[in-house]
């Protein structure tokens, strides 16, 4: 059974209610209560920060995700926790394979946390970067006596969340 989706007014009228019990846990289990993507844009929620995604797979961005996880995680490492213009002078200088969609990706986010949430870029620092497994690509390799060898071509999703120190 899915619940309804209030509209604006609604959400503008029960606002205080409604952070209240968003800020709790559900009464059956031990999670965070859950609002539609509407009600938190509404409400404000998750304004604080600007998020960049780069994925792996059949629909759009695959073009720069081919990297394999691991070695994107020793790179993500180096920035993770820096000022933004301390970050990508590290990125940039670094003589990596993922360090030009990092940078790209660094970018995109700090426009996303200017132009969309109307963040000071020059409090921006990376709150968060993670690399999470993508498809698999699986390929063949063969061997001698008519055997195979396995090759996984990974790829990756790469995530980079700025926020503003405060």
């Amino acid at each position: 059974m899915e619940r309804k989706v209030m509209s604006k007014d609604e959400v503008l009228a029960r606002k205080d209610e409604l952070l209240a019990l968003y800020s709790g846990t559900h009464r059956q289990h031990n999670k965070p209560v859950t609002l539609a993507k509407k009600e938190r844009k509404y409400l404000g929620i998750g304004k604080d920060r600007g998020v960049a995604t780069l994925k792996a797979g059949a629909m759009g961005g695959s073009k720069n995700a081919r990297f394999s996880p691991l070695k994107v995680r020793q790179e993500l490492d180096l920035i993770r926790g820096k000022d933004l213009e301390e970050a990508l002078a590290i990125v940039k200088f670094t003589p990596r394979g993922a360090s030009r969609s990092i940078y790209k990706l660094l970018k995109s986010a700090e426009a996303n946390a200017v132009n969309n949430n109307g963040l000071n870029k020059d409090l921006l620092y990376v709150a968060e970067a993670y690399a999470d497994n993508g498809p698999i690509m699986k390929r063949i390799m063969p061997r001698a006596r008519g055997s195979a060898d396995r090759i996984d071509k990974r790829t990756t999703n790469i995530t980079v969340v700025l926020k503003e120190r405060k």
